[in-house]
């Protein structure tokens, strides 16, 4: 195995295959970002969302998804103009996988790529000595998403962080009070019918424990551009809670609970959760 990558896994409390999974992935994740930083994509985007928090304020859940958005809108925006730089990344950690553009079949502001590989090679390259027979079950491929947003609302603000490894590089982020924006903007608009998902409740609960203030200009912009608020909506911090506190009552916890179950270690976290609770907490926003 890679030095580094045997550095990286060293962080890790492997005790399944789940756990497995999420360590791969995660430090696939680390990779991607390493060569983004290389090819200076973030000299004109910026990392949110769920794995943001992980891999820089230690949010305990693991999380699927790069996502990122633009500091400007661009809609030529080419994101495969990037792909070669994260290709020469995996490859330099002998990865072999493959980068992808998803084609879009309707007019939107994301633009979507993949990188995906063989679940089966790839456990067996980070974890050796296990027995092949425990992935027969898995997909046979291992897939990470990330989506860049290229015409994003106005408001959000940054701050620069460096990770040292894979190896150093800088990358540009959402502050606190903008990922925390996003994340309620997520809560309220997420197209997930009548659920939501469960990750981002726990991470509603982390911003929270962590006394964040929320960014109210992003949310606002973000809100109106989802047509979830009008643009002349008096706005203000006692509004949003309204919003959300509205939100929580609909809202299936057995199903939200489920959701996130497979991506955190401490299953009581959850024991609280029901509207009482997720209404109680909002009372806490600022």
């Amino acid at each position: 195995m890679n030095n580094v990558i045997e550095q990286m896994l060293f962080k890790y409390e492997i005790n399944n295959t789940n756990d497995e999974i999420n360590a791969l992935k995660e430090i696939i994740q680390e990779i991607i970002l390493t060569g983004l930083s290389r090819g200076h994509f973030f000299d004109v985007a910026a990392f949110y969302g769920g794995t943001a928090l992980r891999i820089f304020y230690n949010l305990a859940r693991f999380s699927e998804d790069l996502d990122f958005a633009l500091t400007l809108d661009n809609q030529n925006f080419q994101l495969s103009s990037y792909f070669s730089y994260i290709e020469h990344e995996l490859e330099a950690y002998g990865l072999n996988l493959e980068v992808s553009t998803k084609i879009k079949n309707f007019d939107s502001n994301i633009t979507t790529a993949f990188v995906s590989g063989d679940t089966h090679e790839l456990i067996l390259k980070f974890f050796p000595n296990e027995e092949n027979h425990k992935y027969s079950q898995i997909l046979k491929k291992i897939k990470i998403k990330f989506e860049v947003d290229i015409n994003p609302p106005k408001g959000a603000t940054y701050e620069y962080k460096y990770k040292l490894l894979p190896s150093p590089h800088q990358i540009k982020l959402y502050d606190m009070s903008s990922l925390f924006a996003s994340k309620i903007h997520a809560i309220l608009c997420r197209n997930w019918g009548s659920r939501v998902k469960g990750r981002d409740l726990y991470d509603y609960v982390f911003f929270l424990a962590n006394h964040t203030t929320v960014n109210i200009e992003l949310i606002k912009n973000k809100l109106i551009a989802s047509n979830y608020i009008h643009a002349n909506s008096s706005f203000d911090i006692q509004a949003l809670k309204e919003l959300l506190i509205q939100k929580f009552e609909k809202i299936d916890y057995k199903e939200a609970k489920e959701d996130v179950l497979p991506f955190i270690k401490d299953v009581n976290s959850l024991d609280l959760w029901d509207k009482d609770f997720f209404i109680q907490i909002t009372q806490e926003l600022n």
